[in-house]
């Protein structure tokens, strides 16, 4: 079997520079020469996940089909290749750690001295290399800057990894800044010198710079930099702003990006790689039929990467309906005054995502209600649906009291803390005040649709369907028969019977509550087909308004 080829991405000058969407497009542009990838990321925090980390501060929490929290460029890798992500490929420092620290208590170094090189550079190396199988190359991301602290371990791995390996398996792309300054008119070049000497420091020279600027690279820029660091000139690639991120492989393979990637490892680039599925996505976004204006009632919404997948997601369902999604991202507390909501009468949908905590859900009850009485579109996502149903509950089904236990004790917990529920053939239990990080019911479950149900349309007539959770609460099946009298339809149920994952109201053009998190699902050129239908809803509402 053919041994896989790691290619290691790192980062410099300052972070947000784009490794994921690099790595990312890096792979489809690999994968669409016919080649089979993997895509992983190292992240240097000492969290063991990110599962209990706030979305304003790092950004969406992904999660895989096997149940990980993830890092969210999990989800870039997903929606570019298509490859499904394993737990087996993110992993933390502080995960490193927690694995080297137990195996120390159990005895396994035989009485070493545990210390960072070799024991924790191991185990990071064992994970690089673990649970692979017959992929042509590996793309391994590593999180921060070149010169963070908590990298150094990381950095040493790889470090190691490429003399154990050898050139013709290894290969380190380094991704800088190239700013431009207006006083004096021209790109500095020094940023990535300096980052590159910084990388050098720790042993690691690259073999392939990116450079991320906002206009394009002079050529005396590029030798300067080609000899500067060490690189063939050929090897300094450009990364350019671009309007969609989904031109980003196009626009990398216009620098001739993989063909350098292959040429070092020896291998023929002479075949062009079928990009027409990217040229069609783009010219969807570029050039769509119509628009349509979406409210995004959440809590998170002064980090947009707090959903990142959502608004992906969205995009999409644009391109599934050629059309532009225009959303408008707004904090649900702007709704707590009953006037506020008057807002939303411009709108053609209403969207209202998942969260955490009782801040704002008075503003996301109050969106869900004015979604109900004026017909508007309405996709509940997680906390969304379940606020859709404590709003039907209060107006609907004589219960003003009704809520969540997640806020307080209830006297009609309409939505409560799940305590058991089947994962395959295995009993999962929780308890009030158990460990937060890692408890939720997390990644693939199946569920059962009504048939007649909007739900199951959306689907295409599917029976049974599988999504990706992540929630520690649940719409509590005992109140099902008062919900349903008021008009609220269980069109999707776990498999056996217990937990509503879909919900549905009658005589509404489409108000759809789904207890799983769709998005996470969605690709560009496989657009998830519940935000295919909302998407045409609201559409469809924007052409009678």
């Amino acid at each position: 079997m053919q041994k896989p080829r790691f290619i290691f991405v790192t980062g410099g000058v300052v972070s947000s520079l784009g490794k994921g969407i690099a790595s990312a497009s890096l792979a489809a542009l690999l994968q669409a020469r016919g080649y089979k990838v993997r895509c992983r990321k190292l992240d240097p925090y000492l969290n063991v996940d990110p599962g209990t980390m706030s979305p304003i501060q790092h950004g969406e929490v992904y999660v895989t089909d096997d149940g990980a929290e993830s890092d969210l460029d999990l989800g870039h890798y997903e929606r570019f290749t298509g490859v499904a992500a394993k737990q087996s490929d993110n992993i933390t420092t502080g995960r490193i750690y927690l694995n080297v620290i137990a195996r120390e208590r159990k005895g396994d170094y035989l009485g070493a001295t545990v210390q960072v090189i070799p024991h924790v550079t191991d185990a990071i190396k064992n994970f690089v290399k673990s649970d692979l199988g017959d992929e042509d190359f590996v793309l391994v991301e590593i999180g921060g800057t070149v010169g963070d602290i908590e990298g150094l371990p990381f950095l040493e791995a790889i470090r190691q990894l490429g003399n154990e390996l050898g050139r013709e398996r290894t290969l380190f792309i380094h991704l800088t800044l190239l700013p431009y300054i207006s006083t004096s008119g021209e790109l500095k070049t020094k940023p990535t010198q300096h980052s590159v000497k910084e990388l050098l420091s720790v042993g690691i020279q690259p073999g392939v710079l990116v450079c991320r600027a906002d206009r394009e690279i002079p050529e005396g820029e590029r030798r300067k930099i080609a000899l500067f660091c060490n690189v063939p000139e050929r090897n300094v690639i450009a990364g350019l702003d671009v309007d969609t991120i989904y031109d980003v492989p196009i626009a990398y393979h216009a620098q001739k990006f993989d063909r350098v990637v292959l040429e070092h490892f020896g291998m023929d680039a002479s075949k062009e790689p079928d990009l027409s599925r990217w040229q069609q996505i783009v010219s969807r976004i570029r050039q769509p039929e119509s628009e349509v204006k979406i409210a995004v009632v959440g809590k998170y919404t002064t980090m947009l990467d707090s959903y990142k997948s959502l608004s992906e997601a969205l995009i999409h369902g644009g391109i599934a309906n050629n059309v532009r999604v225009n959303a408008w991202w707004v904090d649900s507390e702007v709704f707590e005054s009953e006037d506020a909501v008057r807002k939303l009468e411009g709108v053609s949908a209403i969207l209202v995502p998942g969260g955490f905590g009782e801040r704002g859900t008075l503003g996301k009850i109050r969106a869900a209600q004015f979604a109900r009485e004026h017909k508007v579109p309405y996709f509940g996502i997680c906390f969304g649906m379940q606020m859709a149903v404590i709003e039907v509950a209060r107006h609907l089904a004589s219960m003003p009291g009704a809520s969540s236990t997640e806020f307080a004790p209830q006297e009609n917990p309409v939505v409560g803390l799940m305590t058991e529920w089947m994962k395959g053939n295995q009993l999962e239990k929780r308890a009030i005040g158990g460990d937060l990080g890692g408890t939720m019911r997390l990644g693939n479950y199946s569920c059962h649709l009504l048939k007649g149900s909007k739900a199951r349309a959306a689907y295409g007539d599917q029976e049974k369907i599988n999504e990706r959770h992540r929630h520690r609460y649940e719409v509590n099946i005992h109140f099902k028969a008062a919900l349903e009298k008021a008009g609220l339809i269980f069109s999707g149920m776990s498999p056996d019977g217990q937990l509503p994952e879909i919900v549905e109201l009658k005589d509404h053009p489409w108000f759809l509550g789904v207890q799983f998190h769709p998005e996470l699902k969605s690709k560009p050129f496989a657009p998830h087909p519940l935000f295919t239908a909302f998407v045409r809803a609201g559409l469809e509402r924007s052409r009678l308004v």
